[in-house]
């Protein structure tokens, strides 16, 4: 996949770009994190929540010809939440993703990775992810259990994530964070393009993903309107 050559040449530049800013983009981040330190989070309220698009983003990450690693997204997806905040391992998700919205920041490359030899978008327009347990682990830590499908395949995959507790946005809605990372094997779904390459392969053939989720509940409606 030769686009992906692209991506290390980028990967320099900007580290070169960036590096005259360091300092002061490491004093904008002090001074955030102090801020946030005192930001009082309320519990989350059960109910279903939409995942927020806008404010959230799943990413992804593949290892190129064994010594870089190469991140995309997808822009176009939906899910739900249904938490219980009784019982957090009774909650549940599901998920959709258009895997045509592929985006690498390469286009060449974006175009490659929605043919048959990797998500074959045309034929298997959607990923999907629906939930089948909740899985308690620690005091804070929790993993979601659930089937993956892609390219038409199912597998089961874990997701172990954390949660922030919610906020009121200045609409009233109510929100809370998700944080989930994981790693799949994308030849288990059928995706078997590439060459060996220094001992590995040109591309890798382990995927981590990287979800990093604002859920929104909508305020209630005043009465009468």
């Amino acid at each position: 996949m030769r686009t992906f050559r692209n991506a290390i040449v980028a990967a320099a530049l900007a580290a070169a770009f960036a590096a005259p800013f360091a300092g002061g983009f490491v004093t904008r981040t002090a001074g955030a994190q102090a801020r946030a330190a005192n930001i009082s989070y309320a519990p989350v309220p059960g109910g279903s929540y939409n995942i927020d698009p806008a404010h959230s983003s799943i990413g992804f990450a593949v290892r190129h010809l064994e010594i870089n690693w190469v991140e995309g997204r997808f822009k176009d997806f939906k899910g739900t939440i249904n938490y219980d905040e009784k019982d957090v391992t009774k909650s549940s998700v599901e998920f959709t993703a258009q895997v045509a919205s592929v985006d690498t920041e390469v286009e060449a490359r974006d175009k490659h990775l929605r043919t048959a030899d990797f998500f074959d978008a045309d034929k298997y327009p959607e990923m999907t992810f629906r939930s089948t347990r909740v899985e308690r682990r620690g005091k804070d830590g929790y993993v979601l259990h659930g089937d993956l499908t892609l390219r038409g395949v199912t597998k089961p995959v874990a997701l172990p994530f954390t949660v922030t507790g919610a906020v009121k946005d200045p609409w009233g809605n109510t929100r809370f964070g998700v944080e989930a990372q994981t790693k799949i094997n994308r030849r288990d779904f059928g995706m078997n393009y590439g060459n060996a390459f220094a001992g590995g392969f040109d591309v890798g053939n382990e995927v981590r993903i990287d979800l990093r989720l604002e859920a929104v509940r909508p305020a209630p409606k005043a009465a009468g309107r």
